[in-house]
């Protein structure tokens, strides 16, 4: 059986932050940065919190089932609300979506390329 990747996105908003709290978030602002976004194992946080309140986790997954990503979302949910609350952020209207690679629609060029294999 093959391995399946998967990318799960956590929104959420930060919720009833302090002044310290909002400062060390704005301090930190550059190392989460939306051009820094990847999908990773551990997690990646981005947010702006100078524009608006809201935030996003990314992470990547792997599975062997189509039915391993309902596991795979639990943990990423799970990760990301450890994470804000080991540093005191309230958060509210946590939500997530995921993705199974394997299941994603091919691009101009995948296609074209798999094509090219195929003759």
């Amino acid at each position: 059986m093959s391995m399946r990747t998967f990318r799960i996105t956590v929104r959420g908003v930060f919720d009833g932050l302090t002044e310290d709290q909002r400062a060390a978030l704005l301090a930190d602002a550059a190392a989460h940065d939306v051009l820094r976004a990847a999908f990773t194992p551990e997690g990646t946080l981005t947010y702006d919190i100078a524009a608006r309140p809201a935030f996003v986790f990314r992470f990547s997954a792997t599975g062997e089932e189509e039915e391993d990503i309902l596991e795979a979302t639990e943990q990423a949910e799970a990760a990301a609300e450890a994470w804000l609350t080991e540093r005191g952020y309230g958060f509210k209207n946590l939500r997530s979506s995921a993705e199974d690679l394997s299941q994603a629609p091919l691009s101009k060029r995948q296609r074209r390329a798999a094509r090219s294999t195929e003759a």
